[in-house]
């Protein structure tokens, strides 16, 4: 009964570990470059890339789903304008929210939500593939073909991965909290 009751838990604890590991994995390794520089257009249709848009220690790469369908990812970013965009910019940290979705999608959310960090738009998810993020479960022709697992990225100001943040599924994210904490103390 007790050998039982000791093999049950550990299979427990394994199973868990297991699937904190592959949260944790997903993505370019911590201590590696970003493996895009971001050159694509952002939310008003700018050309923008890494070197402009980084803070003056990092920046918190904000991968999400879709502004215009997921209300998940909605949720997410009005709370991380609301509660950590200026917090994380005195620590100087910049948050770069990054997605599938066309100019006129991000835009229409942002001007609508009041975003205040840039949102860019990775037609084509170059960016999302290159960085190993892509949700492989939508297939050519589905609507959600081409997005990420949602996680938040950040570097260093050099584009050196510091931290990664993700929780297991879709429809739960990092606390502010927490991600706040994180770059504190990088």
């Amino acid at each position: 009964m007790m050998r039982t009751l000791i093999n049950s838990i550990l299979l427990v604890l394994t199973i868990t570990f297991t699937a904190q590991a592959e949260v944790a994995d997903l993505g370019p390794a911590i201590g590696t470059k970003i493996p895009h520089n971001l050159a694509v257009k952002d939310d008003q249709g700018n050309n923008q890339n890494f070197n402009k848009l980084v803070g003056e220690k990092g920046a918190v790469l904000v991968f999400y789903r879709s502004a215009k369908w997921c209300p998940f990812c909605q949720r997410q970013l009005i709370e991380l304008n609301k509660s950590a965009a200026d917090s994380a910019k005195e620590l100087g940290y910049n948050l770069i929210g990054i997605s599938y979705d066309d100019v006129t999608a991000i835009n229409k959310f942002k001007v609508k939500n009041n975003i205040s960090y840039p949102l860019l738009s990775d037609k084509g998810s170059k960016i999302i593939n290159a960085f190993g993020i892509r949700n492989e479960a939508h297939k050519e022709g589905h609507f959600a073909y081409g997005i990420p697992h949602p996680i938040l990225i950040v570097t260093d100001r050099n584009g050196i991965i510091k931290a990664k943040l993700r929780e297991d599924g879709y429809r739960n994210r990092p606390e502010v909290e927490v991600l706040l904490e994180t770059i504190e103390n990088l």
